[in-house]
């Protein structure tokens, strides 16, 4: 639990770094929020490999959605920050959306609470960061 707090620190600093620095260093903090929120949004899209590969039979809707949050995740990171970082922002709460339907047919359910902390504060200074480019 305390791994997964640790992990919105980036979030947390990026959005502030989006405000509080200009110039030149200004794209660099916004680069690297839309870089580390896409990191992310590719690991959330692995967890859902990872546990249809605990199914006997892995569920093909489970696979493909596992490589949507990447494929979204991608063209948001090249876009300007004030658009990717929206992007990017409801990408991670879309991801929620599912994961809420879809961890408990897979035997997560118990991180459910944990999974939208994570995600509101993380999906929150994606769209801050965008707000402040």
């Amino acid at each position: 639990m305390a791994l997964g707090y640790a992990g919105l620190l980036p979030f947390v600093a990026g959005a502030a770094l989006v405000w509080l620095v200009q110039g030149e260093a200004h794209v660099y903090a916004a680069m690297a929020l839309s870089a580390y929120a896409a990191v992310i949004l590719s690991f959330l899209g692995g967890i859902h490999w990872g546990l249809a590969m605990r199914q006997p039979v892995a569920p093909l809707p489970t696979l493909v959605w596992g490589v949507v949050p990447s494929l979204v995740a991608w063209p948001a990171v090249i876009m300007p920050a004030h658009a990717g970082l929206v992007l990017l922002g409801l990408m991670l709460v879309a991801s929620y959306l599912v994961d809420r339907r879809s961890y408990p047919r897979l035997g997560a359910a118990p991180w459910l609470v944990l999974r939208f902390r994570l995600s509101a504060v993380a999906a929150a200074a994606c769209f801050i960061g965008a707000a402040g480019s």
